[in-house]
């Protein structure tokens, strides 16, 4: 019972881990954009929704073989500790 406690504290940390990049990347280009809107008072729906859009898929770009790597990395862990987490 402690291997599958082990397990799913580790995965829910690995899932904060991984969408931590894409997350916080929202959330600056969101603040930017909100404070040139303020500014400029331009309220454009597009205008808070595409440099997010377009910010995110960037960082999803850069960072996902990154990600990729964790995810598998995890499974061979998990995969490992299988036999320990039946009994």
């Amino acid at each position: 019972m402690h291997e599958l406690n082990s397990i799913l504290q580790q995965s829910l940390y690995l899932v904060i881990l991984v969408s931590a990049p894409p997350v916080l990347m929202a959330l600056l280009v969101g603040v930017l954009v909100a404070v040139f809107q303020a500014t400029t008072q331009l309220q454009e729906q597009t205008l808070s929704f595409a440099p997010k859009l377009v910010s995110v898929l960037g960082v999803l770009a850069l960072a996902g073989p990154w990600i990729g790597s964790q995810l598998v990395r995890f499974t061979y862990h998990v995969f490992d500790q299988f036999p320990a987490i039946i009994r």
